[in-house]
């Protein structure tokens, strides 16, 4: 029997509601776009706990975290390469010919832009950036003359950093002081947005400004920053559903059996659930969000968490509930 859109929410969104209740994570909001079929949207819980608590709305401001990724930096360094700035089978030297410059050598200068896109390079998963300083020029400086750890390809912060820098370097200007996109910013209000963590070397419960300590250091980045709404992501679902440009149907092809161009593709186990069309694309962010697109039936989904606030050291349980909601969208 097949189920309408008001359905196919109201189930999806009970394991949201059930993990608030539960005390998991502090709030939620869950949005479901199907176009030509119509979208709902509903908030759950607290913005934020301490050290005042604020009820979460459909209007609130989350911290998007890796979702900036998929939602600035690919399509930007897609459009590059459409209007053939950049290859993206050349290296990032194309746009950083500093990188690694005193080795010419360096297995760093032939990186190339899809290999970054795809996390097909041998950077390091985790680096922590910011325990080197607090300047953001020489922590730039640091990133592009690191001889950086060779391993295995890997899912890493390190490929989006070297992206946003080759968007600055090519536009001339941070990536603060670009335009971050319709419905989207570098920093929201606290009264209107999601707080995240009591943060330990802040000395603050962040609220409206970016979680991710590397891309605090270097004062923007390009693998985390963007805040949003669920409407403005929801708006972007749409678009992506009904393009067929080339950037969306290089965000759709596969590079791995995991990811594609920038996205993360269906596969056993992922973040989008088991009952999703093979054509699915994804992505989540560490804050607890999370954007997924079923290309094959014409439907998206977010949810955006504080699961962070106010520490990430606490199972949220944030990896079974995504998965939860997306088995659920999809039955």
């Amino acid at each position: 029997m097949s189920i309408n859109l008001a359905q196919r929410f109201a189930r999806a969104f009970a394991p949201v509601e059930a993990a608030v209740a539960a005390g998991r994570i502090p709030g939620a909001v869950f949005g479901l776009i199907e176009p030509g079929a119509g979208r709902m949207t509903r908030a759950v819980g607290q913005a934020q706990i301490v050290p005042v608590a604020r009820p979460m709305t459909v209007e609130t401001w989350f911290d998007l975290a890796s979702l900036t990724k998929v939602l600035f930096t690919t399509p930007r360094i897609l459009a590059l390469a459409e209007a053939g700035v950049i290859d993206l089978d050349a290296p990032l030297t194309t746009l950083l010919p500093d990188l690694r410059q005193y080795d010419a050598t360096a297995w760093e200068r032939q990186v190339t832009f899809r290999q970054c896109l795809g996390h097909q390079t041998p950077f390091p998963a985790v680096e922590p950036i910011y325990t080197y300083g607090r300047d953001a020029d020489l922590l730039r400086a640091f990133v592009l003359q690191r001889e950086w750890r060779r391993g295995p390809p890997a899912y890493s912060d390190i490929n989006f950093i070297l992206l946003g820098l080759a968007l600055e370097r090519h536009e001339g200007r941070g990536i603060r002081q670009m335009d971050a996109g319709p419905g989207f910013a570098f920093a929201a209000d606290p009264a209107q947005a999601a707080a995240t963590e009591d943060c330990t070397w802040r000395h603050r419960v962040l609220c409206g400004e970016v979680h991710d300590d590397n891309c605090a250091a270097l004062g923007g980045a390009g693998h985390a920053g963007l805040f949003g709404t669920a409407a403005a992501i929801l708006d972007r679902a749409e678009l992506l559903l009904t393009g067929a440009t080339p950037a969306v149907q290089l965000m759709r092809t596969p590079l791995s059996v995991t990811r594609t161009h920038g996205w993360e593709r269906a596969h056993p186990g992922w973040s989008g659930g088991d009952l999703c069309g093979a054509g699915t694309i994804g992505h989540t962010g560490f804050t607890g969000t999370g954007l997924w697109l079923d290309f094959d039936r014409g439907r998206a989904w977010t949810l955006l968490t504080n699961r962070i606030h106010p520490t990430r050291h606490f199972d949220s349980g944030i990896v079974a509930l995504r998965r939860a909601v997306g088995d659920l969208v999809n039955d």
